[in-house]
């Protein structure tokens, strides 16, 4: 399979990912508890809108419906005997989408965690790990994925089996863990922990980073310390927009797409070349991340200080590595997005 994404990052210094999959599709009637990748059956229409919305605002990496399309998290709903299938149609609705567009769009099959937590801690083996992520690659090569896309893995453990699983799929793959908790994953991997076990993988992705996490300042703390370990190797920031608030019963976060457009330009300023984002990221902050990725020149590498005073406070005083921090401040308000 030709590999779409490397080409791409042959051309271009920076790319631009997609935004959030479950706050559209939520927007669009899915209700709490709902299996998203069942609508890649039922919903077509929808998913299909879901792609389309991030490549006419400005995408040229987009990810499949496909982040619970593991047999353990399907089994929630009585359909882990789809897995290959539900994976399938993500896949074909996206090649479809990208080949309609008048320029290269990359089509990447998300892959999200088991939900299990491994060996030794808990049940699910190293074998197991890697059976399960290995039918969900092949759904996604079937269907046409360009490349997969792991994302939100907190173990390392599980990591290495989705890189192991990859390579049984024969498919060049991105990867990236979610930094929430004192700038560490909840199985506390830091920065520097993640690049240097990235290196080490016998099957290592095409990039790594981060992606959802607390708020945007967060995520490009993260990013930094990935630039500080110095690695040849693309580094992904995908970033929620803003904090979510629970208001008139329902989350909503608020990042404005002003904000977002500092984040983006921050992000590549800090050493990021695929900029996407998270939860809350819809189809206006992408635009307005692709109008300032555009039109805003590269500048210097932002410091811990600048970052807090375009995008607000960190969560935490510490990414978890030891380094000194700027210190925590207090948010400024925003309007809501």
């Amino acid at each position: 399979m030709t590999n779409a994404l490397s080409k791409l990052l042959e051309t271009r210094d920076w790319l631009m990912a997609d935004g959030a999959t479950g706050t559209n599709l939520f927007n669009m009637g899915l209700t709490s508890g709902d299996a998203p990748e069942i609508w890649n059956d039922t919903h077509p229409e929808n998913i299909k809108k879901l792609y389309s919305l991030a490549v006419e605002s400005g995408s040229d990496i987009f990810l499949t419906n496909s982040f619970g399309g593991n047999a353990s998290r399907l089994k929630l709903h009585d359909a882990q005997g789809r897995v290959r299938e539900l994976n399938r149609l993500a896949a074909e609705i996206g090649r479809d989408v990208a080949d309609a567009a008048r320029r290269p769009v990359v089509v990447a099959g998300s892959v999200g965690p088991t939900g299990d937590i491994m060996e030794p801690v808990g049940t699910l083996s190293h074998a197991g790990a890697v059976e399960m992520f290995h039918e969900q690659a092949e759904g996604l090569k079937e269907g046409g994925a360009d490349v997969l896309w792991l994302e939100t893995i907190s173990a390392p453990e599980e990591y290495k089996a989705a890189a192991e699983a990859f390579a049984l799929a024969d498919m060049p793959w991105v990867g990236t863990m979610s930094f929430d908790t004192a700038g560490r994953t909840m199985m506390g991997v830091t920065s520097a922990d993640m690049a240097q076990m990235v290196e080490a993988l016998p099957n290592p992705p095409l990039g790594f980073g981060a992606n959802c996490g607390v708020g945007a300042a967060d995520l490009l703390r993260t990013v930094l310390g990935f630039s500080a370990q110095g690695i040849e190797r693309p580094i992904v920031a995908k970033g929620n927009a803003g904090i979510p608030k629970y208001h008139d019963g329902h989350i909503h976060y608020d990042g404005t797409p002003e904000l977002m457009a500092e984040y983006a330009v921050m992000a590549r300023d800090c050493g990021a070349t695929i900029i996407g984002g998270c939860c809350g990221t819809m189809a206006e902050h992408l635009k307005a991340m692709r109008d300032a990725l555009e039109t805003r020149p590269r500048g210097e590498r932002p410091t811990l200080e600048q970052i807090t005073e375009k995008l607000g406070g960190f969560s935490s005083t510490s990414d978890g590595t030891g380094e000194a921090e700027a210190p925590k401040r207090e948010r400024r308000g925003r309007r809501r997005a």
